[in-house]
C-alpha cells in the first residue's frame, strides 16, 4: 500500500497499493454508512484515506486521472434534476445567485487578509489559498505570478476536505441525526435511460475539454445530462451502487492529497488554513442564514449554496441530504462563472499593489 519500504504492504506492486487504498476507503465507508453518517461514501473514504497518508502508512500516489471517472457519474447524475420548471426557477433568482457569488468573494477577501497575516504569507497568495476555486487552477495562478504554490494547495486542500465533512454533518447535528443514512435514489430503475447517462457525460466532458473549457469533466456532463433534462428526456438515475463506486473514488483521491511531507513542511500554515477554512464557513453560512430568514428559502438550502465547496462535492451533498440539487448546483455554476474568468485580473491587480508597496518601501530604507 505504498508503506516505507521493507515493509509487507509495502512490497505490493503498485496496482495491489492501489487496491489496498480503495479496499480501505470503501471500508471506511462502509463504517460510515453504518453509523449513519452523512455522504458516508465520500466522507468515510476521505477520512480513511487521509490519516493513512498524514501517518505516513501510505504514500502511493493516486492518479489523478481516477478523478474524472467520479466527477462524470456525479455531474451527468446531477443534470437530470435541471427541468425547465427549475431553469425558469433559476432564471427567475438570477439577482440572488450573482449576489450570493459576490458576497462569498467578499468574505474569501477578508479571510485572505486574516490568512496573509496568521501564516506570514504575501495577498497575493493568501488571496489564491482562500478563494473558492479549483486546488489546481490556484497553484497554475500561484506559479503565474511568482507565488509558492505549496501553500495555496494546502489551504485549498483542507478548505474542500473540511466544507465536504463538516457541513453535512453540522445541519445533521442541528436537524437531527436519522436512524440511518444512504443515498436516497429512486425505486424506479431504467435500465435503457441509465445507459445513456455515462455516454452522455463521456460526451460532454470530451467536448468541454476540447473547447477548453475549466472544469470540463465535472461542467461537461452536467451540461449534456442538462440539455436531456430540459428536452424531456428522462429522468434517469444510476443504482445506488454506481453513485457510492464514484464517491469512494473521489473520497480517496481528496484524501490522498493529505501528504505527510506537505504538512511537515507547513508549519504554521496548517493551522493558519485550518482556521481560515472555518472562517471562511462561519462567514458565508452567516450570510447564507441571513438571506433564508429574509427571503424565506430553507436555511439548510441557502447553507449549502453559500458553502465554499467544491461543485461536486456540494451537488452530492444536495442529493444526499435532498435539498434542491440544481438550484444550489446553479449557486455554485454562478460561483465558477464569475469567478474563474476574474480571479486573473484580480490577482493581478493584487500582485501589482504589493510589488508597487515593496518598491515604496525599498525606497524608504
Amino acid at each position: 500500500m505504498g508503506l516505507k519500504n521493507g515493509s509487507t504492504m509495502g512490497r505490493f506492486k503498485p496496482i495491489g497499493r492501489l487496491a489496498v487504498v480503495y479496499s480501505l476507503g470503501s471500508l471506511g465507508g462502509a463504517i460510515a454508512a453504518g453509523i449513519g453518517m452523512p455522504l458516508p461514501w465520500m466522507i468515510g473514504p476521505l477520512l480513511v484515506t487521509s490519516m493513512l497518508y498524514l501517518a505516513g502508512l501510505a504514500d502511493t500516489v493516486i492518479p489523478v486521472k481516477t478523478r474524472p471517472a467520479g466527477q462524470i457519474v456525479i455531474a451527468s447524475q446531477v443534470g437530470v434534476y435541471f427541468s425547465p420548471a427549475a431553469f425558469a426557477m433559476m432564471l427567475t433568482l438570477a439577482p440572488l445567485l450573482v449576489g450570493m457569488a459576490l458576497a462569498t468573494a467578499v468574505c474569501a477577501f477578508a479571510v485572505a487578509l486574516l490568512l496573509a497575516r496568521a501564516a506570514r504569507l504575501n495577498l497575493t497568495a493568501a488571496f489564491l489559498a482562500s478563494l473558492p476555486t479549483s486546488p489546481v487552477e490556484a497553484a497554475i495562478m500561484a506559479e503565474r505570478f511568482q507565488c509558492n504554490p505549496g501553500p495555496v494547495i494546502l489551504a485549498q486542500t483542507v478548505r474542500i476536505a473540511a466544507v465536504v465533512v463538516l457541513v453535512p454533518v453540522i445541519i445533521y447535528a442541528i436537524d437531527g441525526w436519522p436512524a440511518s443514512a444512504g443515498l436516497r435514489v429512486p425505486a424506479v430503475f431504467d435500465p435503457a435511460g441509465t445507459a445513456m447517462l455515462p455516454a452522455v457525460g463521456v460526451a460532454g466532458a470530451l467536448l468541454f475539454r476540447l473547447l477548453r473549457i475549466a472544469n470540463p469533466f465535472f461542467l461537461g456532463p452536467l451540461a449534456a445530462s442538462s440539455a436531456l433534462a430540459a428536452l424531456g428526456f428522462g429522468p434517469f438515475f444510476y443504482p445506488s451502487v454506481i453513485l457510492s463506486a464514484a464517491q469512494i473514488v473521489l473520497g480517496v483521491w481528496l484524501g490522498s492529497t493529505f501528504r505527510r511531507d506537505l504538512f511537515q513542511a507547513a508549519g504554521r500554515l496548517v493551522m493558519a488554513s485550518i482556521l481560515a477554512t472555518l472562517a471562511l464557513l462561519a462567514m458565508t453560512s452567516g450570510v447564507a442564514v441571513a438571506i433564508a430568514f429574509t427571503l424565506g428559502f430553507d436555511w439548510e438550502l441557502m447553507v449549502l449554496s453559500a458553502a465554499p465547496g467544491g461543485v461536486t462535492e456540494m451537488a452530492l451533498t444536495a442529493k444526499f441530504l435532498g435539498q434542491d440539487v440544481a438550484l444550489i448546483t446553479a449557486f455554485h455554476l454562478t460561483r465558477i462563472f464569475i469567478f474563474i474568468p476574474n480571479i486573473p485580473w484580480i490577482i493581478g491587480l493584487i500582485h501589482r499593489y504589493e510589488k508597487q508597496r515593496s518598491k515604496v518601501a525599498d525606497q524608504g530604507d
